[in-house]
């Protein structure tokens, strides 16, 4: 979120304008986008946790953009800070003096003060030349019903006034500018903005393919010779496809991401179809939490009931003629006869924990088919310990179990490093013979068969019975590695044969025998909803 606040320091009015990013390894793409719109940048440590495995991450993405860099420690009003020892790991980490360090409280307010003196003594003011033609970069935008699109930027260089004609720089899309403005608490309208500030632009945009975070915006007369660099674009790593529960929503879901998608920039989508989910699409989310975090907004902000499918990675496929093709599911591999070699991303993990736990996780990332790179100690009994893992290992619940089994102090992060040639299956789950394409995986050959065989479990507790007996089948391509079956509801129908002669119980049961039979060829089974997230949870 960006905002705009004054501050009066030794008798002088300052502006001062401010963003706040989120830590987490998902949402790196939101804070580079943030820091190339930046001139300094607060690197708050919490006193009670000591620095974290992305704030070293975030803070090398800062030290590249050239950011004057503020250590705060935060939260020192805590009875277990330990403002001493955390000090000590950012003197390690970032080689500055002890006097430099601010300490702070956000609860109480202690030395809140010092820390934006520091940001006025510290952080270098906008350069930029306000009578060059006009630059200015889009670093986030958002959706309002009645105005259109809303566009945040930050101007480099020149002016822009309200009712100028402007330009998308990488789009190449022409507007007029209705009306431009600061960000306080609210919108605050201006006549014009100059270099250095801060503010948004509304130009009556529909189309949220128009707006991209990241562009520049220019004067269609005098344009800028060429756009701001220093902006990456967004590589989706964790797959996953997204069904509206009831078909007839199908437009409703595609309008409602393409709004998700003006503010969070790094979701992709395209539509795909699935034999037994019907009409959805193929989203491309930065990792699992990203993932959570567009089901949940989709549900609060549009009242959207979604089924999201088993999530996966993009793998190489290479074929015997030397091709290869970029797969984010497993119902788009070729033929098994045509491929020659599949290659998964691999990533590099930085795990910062207690030494209490290092065993643990080391079994876990080792469990993983992970590979221990080195460990390094930084300060008194926390270790940082680097691994090789593949991604496709981590997408499921790799996250949730290093928490349970650090007790929560473990920290991760993670950068995708490359792509390795791995022994990997398409296990395909069957219902009575019928493959559900929804649930079918890509997993490593060694963990096919386990895999395979707590998925049938799994999913004969979530089936409920029918008037016909199931058979819920894993299958690597021709052959069945695993099957369970759900037996049918049945009637008692000899309950009115007491006495008699056996052969008039066995017509009857025969006669049922039949009825199920022919049930079975015209009946089909409804997967439920709770089967699916089984599928994601499962230990």
């Amino acid at each position: 979120h960006a905002i705009q606040m004054e501050y009066n320091h030794e008798g002088k009015d300052y502006i001062l304008n401010l963003i706040d990013t989120p830590g987490h390894v998902d949402f790196s793409y939101e804070v580079s986008r943030s820091i190339a719109a930046c001139e300094g940048a607060l690197l708050v440590v919490d006193a009670t946790q000591g620095v974290q495995a992305q704030t070293i991450s975030n803070l090398y993405m800062a030290i590249d953009h050239d950011l004057e860099i503020i250590p705060v420690i935060n939260k020192i009003d805590m009875p277990s800070a330990m403002p001493e020892e955390v000090e000590d790991e950012i003197i390690e980490l970032i080689g500055c003096d002890r006097k430099d360090i601010l300490r702070a409280s956000g609860k109480t307010g202690e030395g809140v003060e010092d820390v934006l003196k520091a940001v006025i003594e510290r952080v270098p003011h906008p350069t930029g030349e306000p009578d060059e033609p006009l630059q200015a970069l889009i670093f986030d935008s958002v959706f309002n019903p009645f105005r259109g699109i809303i566009a945040y930027f930050k101007i480099e260089n020149g002016k822009i006034s309200k009712g100028d004609k402007v330009k998308f720089y990488n789009t190449g899309m022409e507007y007029t500018a209705d009306e431009v403005g600061v960000l306080k608490m609210d919108m605050i309208p201006r006549k014009q903005l100059s270099t250095g500030e801060v503010g948004y632009i509304i130009s009556g945009i529909k189309d949220p393919t128009e707006v991209k975070v990241g562009d520049t915006i220019t004067h269609v007369a005098r344009p800028c010779a060429k756009a701001i660099d220093g902006f990456q674009e967004v590589k989706p790593m964790v797959f996953a496809g997204v069904y509206p529960i009831d078909p007839s929503e199908y437009e409703n879901l595609r309008t409602s991401l393409e709004k998700l998608q003006l503010n969070d920039a790094s979701l992709t989508f395209q539509p795909e179809s699935s034999v037994a989910l019907g009409f959805g699409f193929r989203c491309g989310f930065l990792g699992l939490l990203h993932m959570e975090i567009v089901q949940e907004r989709l549900d609060r902000e549009f009242n959207m009931d979604v089924i999201t499918t088993v999530p996966n990675v993009s793998y190489m496929v290479y074929d015997k003629h030397g091709e290869s093709k970029e797969v984010h599911n497993p119902s788009g591999l070729p033929d098994a006869t045509m491929i020659d070699h599949i290659e998964e991303p691999y990533i590099k993990a930085s795990i910062i924990t207690d030494t209490n736990y290092i065993g643990p996780i080391m079994k876990l990332c080792l469990d993983k088919r992970g590979e221990l790179l080195k460990q390094e100690y930084i300060s008194g009994n926390r270790v940082d310990l680097h691994f090789m893992l593949p991604l496709g290992e981590i997408v499921i619940d790799f996250y949730d179990k290093l928490k349970s089994i650090s007790k929560g102090y473990a920290s991760f992060d993670y950068h995708v490093d490359c792509y390795r040639l791995s022994k990997l299956a398409k296990l395909d789950i069957l219902l009575n013979g019928e493959p559900v394409d929804a649930l079918s995986t890509l997993t490593h050959q060694d963990n096919a068969v386990a895999f395979g065989r707590r998925i049938c479990e799994k999913l004969k507790e979530l089936i409920p019975r029918q008037q016909f007996d199931i058979a819920i089948q894993a299958a690597i391509g021709a052959k069945i590695v695993a099957r369970e079956t759900i037996k049918c509801v049945r009637k008692d129908v000899t309950a009115k044969c007491y006495g008699g002669d056996v052969s008039r119980k066995r017509k009857l049961l025969e006669k049922q025998k039949k009825g199920k039979k022919r049930m079975k060829q015209i009946g089909n089974v409804e997967v439920p909803q709770k089967a699916f997230l089984a599928v994601l949870k499962l230990d």
